[in-house]
């Protein structure tokens, strides 16, 4: 095989592109998991312009493997990847390879195009004190009429950001850019490149190879590990170790803290409370042993934790 600059172009260079894609679904993902309620704007904002990022980029990689050869002339071939619109990334898709969407795929993709193109800006205009915020509206807008509720923003009665929606949101999601990765792999295998190949363990790895578009697991795993710590009997390795640290004098309402450790956004106030613990009782031998605490670096075998560790 002859190593040319589009082989290179299509297996290293297309290949990073693949590993950025997926990290921007999956952050997209990830904000939107994060979210309790629709009433923050600029939680919608993030959700939005990474998702649009991302499959835009997606898209842009197929369209290389699929329409690009040695006849071809490059610079109007770049020149006509310089679009944010994913209705007319998708239909240059469509041209080559089968995808099977619905009705509420497209919108999403035309709800991306438009906030991309010009909905993300809007702020920025005068004129938008005048009218609702276009991309968390319309992005409301598309979430009710997909799935038929209605979804209130007041900070009294406001709607939760419930597994329902956060399914249909990863169901979505997935079945685009499943159908997307697919076709470069498949183009790859036909061009004889790697580009599809991903980091084990990593963000893209996780959209592209294991098809997860929620965090369920990621959560649920939180909270066993919760469940393991408050009931663990045994004193050896880690948990020994963690024994001989004071505890701080927190209060006794332990689930707002537990609710912090899936979801450090849920309750900002609880950093200023340990700020303020700090203050009245710091201590730097301690906070040396706290640090150690997921230090990579550090193993917890039974003839590492002694009395001597510090």
């Amino acid at each position: 095989m002859s190593y040319t600059p589009e082989y290179f172009w299509k297996n290293f260079q297309l290949g990073t592109e693949l590993q950025i894609s997926g990290s921007f679904i999956y952050n997209a993902l990830f904000f939107f998991d994060q979210m309790d309620s629709f009433n923050n704007e600029e939680e919608i904002f993030e959700f939005l312009y990474s998702l649009s990022v991302g499959i835009e980029r997606l898209e842009k990689i197929a369209i290389i493997l699929l329409e690009h050869d040695k006849t071809i002339n490059q610079e109007e071939f770049e020149k006509k990847l310089i679009t944010h619109s994913h209705s007319d990334l998708i239909n240059r898709i469509k041209k080559n390879k089968k995808l099977i969407l619905g009705k509420c795929h497209y919108n999403l993709l035309q709800l991306l195009s438009n906030f991309y193109k010009s909905m993300r800006y809007s702020r920025f205009n005068i004129s938008s004190v005048y009218e609702p915020n276009q991309d968390a509206s319309r992005f409301i807008e598309f979430v009710q009429s997909e799935l038929k509720i209605e979804i209130i923003t007041n900070m009294i009665t406001s709607t939760a950001n419930d597994d329902k929606i956060k399914n249909f949101i990863g169901k979505t999601v997935g079945k685009i850019v499943t159908q997307l990765y697919e076709i470069i792999k498949d183009e790859a295998g036909r061009l004889g490149t790697f580009t599809y190949e991903l980091r084990y363990g990593s963000k893209p790895y996780k959209i592209f190879m294991c098809e997860e578009f929620t965090f369920h697991k990621e959560n649920s795993l939180k909270k066993e590990i919760i469940v393991s710590l408050i009931n663990v009997k045994e004193d050896y390795g880690f948990i020994k170790f963690v024994k001989q640290i004071e505890p701080l004098p927190f209060d006794d309402e332990l689930h707002e803290y537990i609710k912090y450790l899936i979801n450090p956004q849920s309750n900002f106030s609880l950093t200023e409370e340990l700020e303020s613990i700090y203050e009245d009782k710091f201590d730097e031998e301690r906070m040396s042993m706290v640090e150690v605490i997921g230090n990579r670096s550090v193993s917890f075998g039974e003839e590492n934790i002694d009395d001597d560790f510090f």
